[in-house]
């Protein structure tokens, strides 16, 4: 394959044996061009900036130096939108997955994916697709599913309880909801149960880490 052809890529590793390792295997293919490396995801953004036209796909691992592997992508996304980005991690959790997607990241595979499945997402990245490694893909659905019940609990509160959680939240007393809302300690009591009915807290304590996370203040 021609230089025209190849796919020029940008490998951002904090371990330079990652590097080495993976120019090596790359350089025995015949369709990529290892056209720059950085230590750090800033030098990686910099040199990105620099020549974007020169970069087809950036290799980044999620947690570098000064800049991650995530700011990386959502910067990249930002400002050149045609560059892919994949990363290549150790994190196998749902949380290090949900920054990689909110990043709008091509694809997410594991350091202890083999040589194929890396060859594999390349090539249907630059084709235009994502990859996800299968170890990946149950953690993406079990996160949304999650977020989805999550968002039905609020959905069902009403009004009244929203605004009666907000209060909770500033640390009133039923006795003082019920007069600041004009409304018995009774009721006050009896929407506080269906709060924790319906956001499937047990305590006050939860109703606040529920409040505070979904900034219902």
């Amino acid at each position: 394959m021609d230089n025209q052809h190849k796919i020029n890529i940008l490998i951002a590793d904090d371990h330079q044996m990652m590097i080495d390792g993976i120019r090596n295997l790359l350089g025995k293919e015949g369709d990529f061009n290892i056209v720059e490396e950085a230590n750090n995801g800033q030098v990686a953004y910099e040199k990105v900036a620099a020549d974007p036209d020169n970069i087809h796909l950036v290799l980044t691992d999620i947690s570098m130096p000064l800049l991650s592997g995530t700011e990386l992508c959502r910067m990249i996304k930002s400002e050149f939108p045609n560059i892919q980005v994949l990363i290549l991690s150790m994190y196998n959790n749902s949380s290090a997955v949900k920054e990689a997607v909110l990043a709008e990241a091509d694809g997410y595979i594991l350091k202890n994916s083999g040589k194929d499945e890396l060859l594999n997402a390349i090539h249907r990245i630059a084709n235009g697709g994502t990859y996800f490694s299968q170890d990946i893909i149950p953690l993406i659905y079990n996160q949304y599913h999650k977020e989805k019940i999550q968002n039905e609990q609020i959905s069902h509160l009403t009004i009244r309880e929203r605004e009666i959680l907000s209060l909770i939240v500033k640390e009133m007393t039923s006795e003082e909801i019920s007069e600041k809302l004009f409304i018995s300690k009774k009721t006050v009591d009896n929407h506080r149960q269906h709060i924790l009915e319906k956001t499937g807290c047990k305590s006050t304590v939860g109703l606040v880490k529920f409040a505070i996370k979904y900034e219902i203040t």
